[in-house]
């Protein structure tokens, strides 16, 4: 199928995505404080969450600052209801709304969808503008599962297939909707092809008992059948502790720096990963309006020279060389007015 008359255009207004459940709240504002901290053009939130969890979200985000830049949505989970019971129990609880949102969202034409944990230490300008870069045939972009298959998750263990060497991971997902919406799906249960919403319900049923991650592992599933869809991040894209706990291999990042820090497995609320729990911290004390050097990097160099005795820590500099930019840029577009 060829998508040359639906080439992206630049919209005006950015669209992310969250799915936050349980103890998520203060996590999911973390996460769109980052965004809102060094983002350009304006962003449109759309927030899945319970509904006892709505009343708080609006609370706080009625009190960001900078008026125009954000607007947000609140929606309820929602599953189709010949199904929900099961969508709802796989994997975490809601985590596989994110499969519905192209469907859901029927009015929006590009999304990037981002877990909780996930932290931006750059624009989300810069990641949308991925959308640009699409050939024809792609949809979406994620980041590989691991660099090092030696540590890979996917490639040693998985009982189902999957993209690539290492597998994709869903937690940082840019998506032409529109583009999701029309495609017709190869797959491994008929030789007919399926769109989108034919497609999520038969793929759970063939591979519910052999599925360890949930909806990515689906995922992984139907790129594996469409490899020509997927645009493939580099790593510093989606930054997880797998990239530096057993040693630095993301070398992308050791160049650049981290654009986007990714703090799976709970690691901004314990003490196993401290590195990422100093920049998660950073990040959620830091007042609006202040000095970004002063009141955000300077102290968080501070904390990150203490973790030295870990791997990560080890390679701190990577955790602040692309914040420091981002902090240069952010000064400069201030100064101009």
């Amino acid at each position: 199928i060829r998508y040359d008359y639906m080439k992206t255009q630049p919209s005006e207004k950015m669209h992310l995505a969250v799915v936050a459940c349980g103890e998520r709240l203060e996590e999911t504002v973390t996460m769109l404080r980052s965004a809102l901290i060094f983002s350009i053009k304006p962003l449109q939130f759309h927030i899945f969450a319970e509904d006892q969890l709505h009343g708080s979200f609006k609370d706080i985000l009625d009190d960001f600052p900078y008026e125009g830049k954000v607007n947000y949505t609140l929606y309820p989970i929602t599953f189709p209801t010949e199904s929900a019971a099961e969508w709802k129990k796989l994997f975490k609880p809601c985590a596989s709304q994110r499969l519905f949102l192209p469907l859901i969202l029927k009015n929006v034409d590009s999304l990037l969808y981002v877990d909780t944990d996930i932290l931006f230490l750059r624009p989300v300008d810069d990641i949308w503008s991925f959308l640009g870069k699409f050939n024809s045939t792609q949809i979406a972009a994620m980041a590989p599962e691991h660099e090092e298959p030696r540590i890979g998750w996917y490639n040693r263990f998985a009982r189902h297939p999957y993209y690539g060497v290492t597998g994709i991971n869903s937690g940082v997902m840019l998506m032409n909707m529109t583009r999701i919406r029309r495609k017709y799906f190869k797959n491994d249960m008929t030789p007919v092809r399926l769109q989108w919403g034919e497609i999520l319900m038969p793929l759970l049923k063939k591979y519910k008992l052999n599925i360890t991650w949930g909806d990515q592992d689906l995922l992984n599933i139907m790129f594996f059948h469409n490899p020509e869809s997927l645009y493939v991040f580099p790593c510093q894209w989606n930054y997880r502790p797998d990239h530096c706990i057993y040693g630095s291999n993301c070398k992308e990042a050791e160049e650049e720096g981290i654009f986007i820090l990714h703090g799976n497995r709970g690691v901004y609320h314990d003490d196993k990963q401290p590195t990422f729990r100093a920049v998660y911290e950073a990040i959620k004390n830091y007042s609006f309006g202040d000095d970004l050097v002063h009141s955000l990097l300077q102290p968080l160099e501070v904390e990150l020279r203490k973790t030295m005795h870990t791997y990560c820590g080890r390679v701190y500099e990577v955790f602040i060389k692309q914040l420091t930019k981002s902090i240069r840029d952010s000064d400069a577009r201030r100064s101009k007015g």
